[in-house]
């Protein structure tokens, strides 16, 4: 099961779409919500998403190579039992690369250094990757029972999930796998939707900043 079925496939009976118009996407799309940083489904799942950033175990010695699988293990012994590993394979996003090189530019003293970064610029500005490749790798988990929140509410769930996100940050940091957190976290998951729904779009489209309480306040969801 890929990330979009693991969020999009549920199927919404009629009486479970509420108030929201007939073939539109309100009803079609089974998210309920985002808090947290958790998506929450019409079928009353609590789902939460972290990007990681891969690490070549190639290149590291055979005993850290060691060292990363024992970590690992160890996290997968008190991992979510319906832990998901998903990979998305997109375009290189070479506007963004542009843009970083940009601001090395104007920090760079060294006149070397400037001329191989403005070679470097013009290189990826002209298309030389257009046809590049870059994975974002993710984890995937929802709220089981097990899991024991506090209390039977959403916020008890959301943050019990939120724990066990920081708990696979600190075991696979051991592996030396960063686990991105974002300043803005249900920002986040709104715009990783956005990009699965809208594969063309999305790489040509970007949400605004603030889009979420945009949304929120347009859909007459407002935090209690």
């Amino acid at each position: 099961m890929n990330l979009k079925k693991l969020i999009f496939g549920s199927t919404e009976s009629g009486s479970a779409r509420g108030n929201a118009y007939q073939d539109s996407i309100q009803a079609w799309l089974p998210i309920k919500n985002i808090i947290g940083g958790v998506i929450v489904t019409k079928d009353s799942r609590f789902v939460k998403i972290l990007e990681v950033l891969p690490v070549n175990i190639y290149l590291k010695s055979a005993t850290d190579r060691q060292a990363i699988i024992e970590n690992f293990a160890a996290y997968l012994k008190i991992a979510p039992d319906n832990l998901q590993l998903e990979v998305r394979t997109l375009p290189a996003d070479t506007v963004a690369y542009v843009e970083r090189m940009k601001a090395r530019l104007v920090e760079e003293d060294n006149e070397r250094c400037r001329e191989m970064i403005e070679d470097n610029i013009r290189e990826i500005g002209e298309g030389v990757a257009n046809d590049a490749l870059r994975h974002r790798f993710f984890l995937v988990f929802q709220y089981e029972e097990r899991m024991k929140a506090k209390q039977p509410t959403v916020q008890a769930i959301v943050r019990r999930l939120n724990e066990e996100a920081d708990t696979a940050r600190r075991y696979l940091d051991a592996c030396e796998l960063e686990v991105l957190e974002p300043g803005f976290a249900d920002d986040f998951a709104l715009n990783l939707l956005y990009e699965i729904i809208n594969k063309n779009t999305g790489r040509r489209v970007k949400l605004p900043e603030g889009v979420f309480d945009m949304t929120t306040a347009v859909h007459g969801i407002y935090e209690e």
